[in-house]
């Protein structure tokens, strides 16, 4: 599944719509709503407690129990999957990206601040930039992020981000659909030295946001 040409996108999360206005026609891929944003988001959706004082339950209760966890998502993008977070009770995160994708980002955090009940923080961040890693304050307990590997220039950059912002008992929540077969193949052997990989079966997804190629994975740091 491709990202639909409608200028605007919306998603429901819990009862709460989110509109998402989105320009594909930009130079920056992180200006348009891409699928695997719906497909996290929608994932935490079906599994994430009601409310944060129910009794967990379910395959992923306990990591998607927000309680009291700090949240950073990368390339956030149109914002689409760290407002869904939010609005799941993850109320600690901010939502970082390149700077000139931020105008489209802060744009939707403003056209959704009725249902998102707050301002949501915002923060610029390139991935091998250390002196803008070491300002979020790491570690988090999640790092969050969807579509994110594209560019196999940038992939060593990126596995080394989410490797100095997640916490060692921490997990990254990753929406992946394979964009480019040179930096997907990279990604994972970087991954592998890093991380212990969990694919989400398929039949764990939404089924509304069950898409082929698209899937959610699980990256925790190995001991």
């Amino acid at each position: 599944m491709k990202f639909t040409d409608s200028p605007v996108v919306e998603l429901s999360v819990r009862g709460v719509d989110l509109s998402l206005q989105q320009d594909n026609g930009s130079m920056h891929v992180g200006t348009s709503v891409w699928p695997c944003s719906l497909v996290l988001a929608k994932f935490v959706d079906r599994w994430a407690p009601p409310a944060p004082d129910t009794t967990p339950h379910g395959p992923y209760s306990h990591l998607l129990d927000f309680r009291a966890r700090r949240a950073v998502e990368l390339g956030a993008g149109c914002g689409a999957a760290g407002m869904a977070f939010h609005l799941l009770g993850l109320t600690d995160i901010v939502l970082t990206d390149i700077a000139p994708v931020m105008p489209a980002l802060k744009h939707n955090l403003k056209r959704n601040k009725r249902a998102l009940g707050k301002a949501l923080k915002t923060s610029i961040l390139y991935w091998n930039n250390r002196e803008q890693i070491r300002a979020l304050n790491p570690p988090f307990d999640l790092v969050i992020a969807a579509d994110v590997v594209y560019i196999e220039e940038s992939v060593g950059q990126l596995v080394g981000a989410m490797e100095a912002l997640v916490a060692d008992d921490g997990a990254v929540l990753l929406g992946y659909q394979v964009r480019s077969p040179e930096a997907d193949k990279l990604f994972w052997e970087l991954c592998d030295s890093v991380f212990v990989i969990e694919k989400v079966p398929h039949e764990d997804l939404h089924p509304d946001y069950a898409y082929e190629e698209t899937n959610v994975y699980i990256l925790r740091k190995k001991k």
